[in-house]
Order: C-alpha cells, then sequence, then structure tokens
C-alpha cells in the first residue's frame, strides 16, 4: 500500500459506458430498473425459502446463498454506476476503488465454488438418490458453503495486496464504469506482468477447478439420464437441473472472456459489455431463472402468498 500512496494520482476517475448525456440518461432508467428487480428478485427468492419449509433442502439452501451473492455483488456495482451516470462527479477514491473491487472479487469467486456446489448437489441427487440424505447432510452444506466465502476472500485479499503495490503516476481515469482490474492494470505505469500472473493464476484455478467439477458432474448425470427408459423420465431428471445449467453457462461465459486473458488483448468496447452482463444483467437473471422454470419455487410462492392473506383475514 505504500507504493500506491506515494504515487502522483490522488484517486481515479470512472468514465463510464458513455459520453453522451441521452445515452447516460437512458442507461441510468434501464439500469435502475434492473437493479430493482435485481433486489426485489433475489429478496424475493431468499424470503420465499426462508418461509416455505418444504424449500428447507440443500439444494434450496445454496439457491438461497446464489442469491445473496447476486444482490451483493450487483450493490457494489450498480449505485456507484447509476451515480457516475445521473451525476457529473465521477470520481472515486483509492480506498473507495479498492474496496469496490475487493469486494466484487468476493462475491463473484465465492459464488463459481457455490455453483460447482449446487452441480455437486444435483449429481448426488440424481446419480445416488437414495444416499443423498445421507452425504448432502447439513454439516457437508455448511462445509461447501462455507469454503465457497473462504476462498473467495483470500483469493479477493491476494488480488488487492498485489494491485497495491502499483503505481499509478501519470492519468488517473479509469476506462471503465466501475473499478475492475483489467482497466486499472491498463492505468498502471508499473510492470504488471506480476500480478498479471497471480491474477491469471487465482483466477484460472478457481474457474477451471469450478468447471471441473461442473463438467464430471453434468457428466455423470447425463450417463444417468440416458440410461433411463422412459422419455417422460428423462425430461422429468433433466428438468431438475436444466435451470442450474444455464445459469451456469451464462456466469461462466462471461467470467471466461473477461479474467482469462491478458492485458495486451483489453479491449474497452468488448469488455464493458461483458462486464454490463455479469455484473448487472446476470444478477437479474438467476432469480428468474430459478423462479420461472422451477415448479417448486412457484408452488412455494403460492403457498406463502396463501399463508400471509389467510392472516391478514384473521386479523
Amino acid at each position: 500500500m505504500r507504493r500506491m500512496n506515494s504515487s502522483s494520482v490522488a484517486g481515479f476517475i470512472l468514465v463510464g459506458l458513455t459520453d453522451s448525456t441521452e445515452t447516460q440518461l437512458v442507461l441510468s432508467v434501464l439500469f435502475l430498473l434492473i437493479y430493482l428487480i435485481t433486489v426485489l428478485g433475489n429478496a424475493g427468492m431468499i424470503l420465499i425459502i426462508r418461509l416455505d419449509p418444504q424449500l428447507h433442502t440443500p439444494m434450496y439452501f445454496f439457491l438461497t446463498h446464489l442469491s445473496f451473492l447476486d444482490l451483493s455483488y450487483s450493490s457494489v456495482i450498480s449505485p456507484k454506476t447509476l451515480q457516475n451516470l445521473l451525476t457529473s462527479t465521477k470520481s472515486i477514491s483509492f480506498s473507495g476503488c479498492f474496496t469496490q473491487m475487493f469486494l466484487f472479487i468476493v462475491f463473484g469467486a465465492a459464488e463459481c465454488l457455490l455453483l460447482s456446489s449446487m452441480a455437486y448437489d444435483r449429481y448426488v441427487a440424481i446419480c445416488n438418490p437414495l444416499h443423498y440424505p445421507v452425504i448432502m447432510s447439513k454439516r457437508l452444506c455448511r462445509a461447501l458453503l462455507a469454503g465457497s466465502y473462504v476462498v473467495g476472500f483470500v483469493y479477493s485479499t491476494v488480488n488487492a495486496v498485489s494491485m497495491s503495490r502499483l503505481d499509478f503516476c501519470d492519468s488517473n481515469i479509469i476506462q471503465h464504469f466501475f473499478c475492475d482490474t483489467s482497466p486499472i492494470l491498463a492505468l498502471s505505469c508499473s510492470d504488471t506482468s506480476e500480478v498479471e500472473l497471480i491474477i491469471f493464476i487465482c483466477a484460472g484455478t478457481n474457474l477451471v477447478f469450478s468447471l471441473i467439477t461442473i463438467s464430471s458432474s453434468y457428466l455423470s448425470i447425463l450417463s444417468t439420464i440416458l440410461k433411463i427408459n422412459s422419455t417422460a423420465g428423462k425430461k422429468k431428471t433433466f428438468s431438475t437441473c436444466a435451470s442450474h445449467l444455464l445459469g451456469v453457462t451464462i456466469f461462466y461465459s462471461t467470467s471466461i472472456f473477461t479474467y482469462l486473458k491478458p492485458k495486451t488483448s483489453y479491449s474497452l468496447g468488448r469488455d464493458q459489455v461483458a462486464s454490463v452482463f455479469y455484473t448487472i444483467v446476470i444478477p437479474m437473471l438467476n432469480p428468474l431463472i430459478y423462479s420461472l422454470r422451477n415448479k417448486e419455487v412457484k408452488s412455494a410462492a403460492v403457498r406463502v402468498l396463501q399463508k400471509r392473506e389467510g392472516s391478514r383475514q384473521l386479523k
């Protein structure tokens, strides 16, 4: 942190997505709407799962925390982005910038591992249904969840500490709408090769481990589904993990595109589009994917609403 504090740059300026006032207004309305849906969708998902006893299972335990992570890392990015779009003040302090980056990476890295835990849960449920209650015990679920948060915190700490050693001498203009690793690395006047390698190893290890777990789980699931004789049975079995598979595909495709590439291939336009998608859009999509494609969640929502309506009538 000493080197960062000794640089001649007092803070950063987030350029944002566009210089056009009209476009900024349109984007601010769109992002505000998306953020409100994100908050309501994820908070609603958490509330429904908490209030309905029939959803107190390992799968929905993980889904609760997926909603929490989506809500958290969206809240790290969206409010500041909306402020920059609606006001002329686009500055952010060193501490504010690195705090935003740190929290975003904690939640994002934890979500990678949480998605792999959810894939393992589906594997056990479909491939070992008789042993499911024993294998997916509360103790194991809590351990997998705690591991996701711990690894996310460690990875983010290593990332923040390594980047805090960089010098920022001349320009303080970040060509992005939030403090992400690639635009900050592009701004530094130091040799960033060592930091890039550390980030690549950390991000690559996290993503590759998660993808191996998810891929092996779904290969086993596919093998089990193919052994089912009836078409109806195949569809019913596959439908139990279709939502998770769709969410995984969307999340990992944008994450790999953004983080598993060298600094030299950084492109402002492409990276901003990908970043908008995984920081603002995906947190909104996940509760929609897991609720609209899930009969149990829709039924639970109806039961919760009926209970509330019944309690009102009793009063």
